[in-house]
């Protein structure tokens, strides 16, 4: 994988060692960037942006507490993809997020 990261820094990735996957991850939030939208490229049928955790005030009880709150869109090609289907997996990913031993089980 750190080959792979060195040679695509330096542009020397060739396209069969980066193209053929169904969906993608795009992690901006490393630097700092709260939210944004990724852009799908063919032939992904979807995109993953993930922002940065930041502490924020939520309602647990109904009290107002501090926690960690991440950021994260689903852009996807709507030709291969149905937005339920989107909403489903966001939904997915939001449990196992939340409740990370859960994916053990």
């Amino acid at each position: 994988m750190k080959d792979m990261g060195k040679r695509a820094k330096e542009k020397k990735l060739k396209p069969a060692e980066y193209q053929g996957g169904t969906t993608a991850v795009s992690n901006m939030g490393m630097m700092g960037v709260k939210d944004f939208a990724a852009v799908v490229n063919p032939p992904h049928a979807s995109i993953l942006a993930v922002g940065a955790g930041e502490k924020r005030a939520v309602v647990k009880n109904d009290e107002i507490t501090i926690a960690t709150v991440m950021s994260v869109t689903l852009s996807t090609d709507h030709r291969c993809v149905d937005g339920a289907l989107a909403a489903h997996v966001l939904a997915s990913f939001r449990g196992y997020i939340e409740n990370p031993m859960s994916m053990l089980v």
